[in-house]
């Protein structure tokens, strides 16, 4: 089993944040990202994972050893493969066309999710879907009376549907998908200037290829800061329910927790310092942040920040920030001072 992880657009709705690191490695609830959504899918496939291929802008080289760094730490051989133009979903994945080889699961690096990946053995793959009141901004598929995908489109602008796909999907057979990626690129098959994967799967599904609906039973975006704030406080969340909070606490044994109050579930990262402030519910804060004199709590904080008689919910601060005084809801970037 495979996995290709297409990452390389910079998440311009996540302004100021990704003006310094990429949407996909921005921390939730202590991971990137992208690390964290591998790690999901790692852990509830029920057969191991031989390669990981994350397609990627020119992110540096510091960037790309952490990504084959994951991969190490799950078991499995990465790889970089370059997506120099943001050409398309079908374009993004075929850029990884040496690993579409066999089973293979092809997951966008900007969301996070609990699914079933059990595969149906009577359907070729399996296509994760989320019923969505507005779907217009989404491919959505049609379904037959059994379940089957029969028809795809591409954000509709008349209501057809309500399953809306959210970026990952299961193959049986790599090489087919590569085939039909190809075929799109080879007759310059385009939709608004960029090669899409639901004209792909609509070219399989005619040649009498099935593929089912996956269900979903959470889905998290991270396509904002205000739903990337909610998704960190889902995810903490989760990793209370099921026990996998860091030291069970969530605060690192190098953090300093010097007359304050933590109220999980949190993540408190290496070498931070609290004095004197109440922290959680729902908090993160990366490695060597200091916190004083305050009360924060709903909110991601990165590393190597101060923050100091500040007020935070429902905030998210960047990485080498300084935030002093009191404020309520913030979105600050990296290297950002207030106050």
């Amino acid at each position: 089993m495979n996995i290709i992880i297409p990452m390389a657009g910079r998440g311009s709705r996540l302004r100021p944040h990704t003006l310094t690191t990429p949407k996909p490695l921005l921390p939730v609830a202590g991971l990137s990202i992208v690390e964290r959504l591998v790690e999901d899918i790692v852990r509830l496939l029920p057969e191991p994972v031989k390669k990981i291929a994350f397609v990627t802008g020119r992110f540096g080289e510091e960037t790309e050893n952490d990504l084959l760094d994951v991969a190490k730490r799950l078991g499995a051989v990465g790889s970089i493969c370059y997506q120099d133009e943001p050409l398309g979903t079908a374009h993004a994945i075929l850029c990884a066309k040496e690993y579409l080889d066999g089973p293979v699961v092809v997951a966008f690096a900007d969301t996070l999710f609990r699914a079933d990946f059990t595969v149906d053995p009577d359907s070729d793959g399996v296509l994760f879907v989320q019923r969505i009141e507005d779907p217009s901004a989404f491919g959505v598929v049609i379904t037959d009376d059994n379940g089957g995908i029969i028809d795809y489109v591409e954000k509709p602008k008349e209501f057809v549907g309500d399953l809306a796909m959210i970026g990952i999907y299961s193959f049986k057979d790599g090489a087919r998908l590569r085939k039909e990626l190809q075929y799109l690129i080879d007759n310059k098959i385009l939709l608004a200037g960029e090669y899409q994967l639901p004209d792909a799967l609509t070219n399989m599904t005619k040649s009498g290829m099935v593929f089912k609906t996956g269900e979903v039973s959470e889905w998290m975006d991270c396509g904002n800061k205000l739903v990337t704030v909610e998704t960190n406080r889902r995810v903490l969340s989760i990793l209370e329910e099921e026990g996998r909070l860091h030291n069970k606490s969530g605060v690192d044994s190098s953090a300093e927790i010097i007359d304050s109050i933590i109220i999980p579930p949190c993540f408190i990262g290496p070498g931070v310092v609290v004095e004197r402030s109440v922290v959680g519910p729902h908090v993160s804060i990366g490695g060597n942040t200091k916190v004083t004199d305050s009360i924060i709590s709903d909110s991601l904080v990165q590393g190597d920040t101060e923050i100091k008689n500040a007020n935070l919910k429902g905030a998210m601060i960047g990485a080498k920030a300084s935030i002093h005084g009191t404020v309520q809801d913030l979105s600050v970037g990296d290297f950002c001072s207030i106050g």
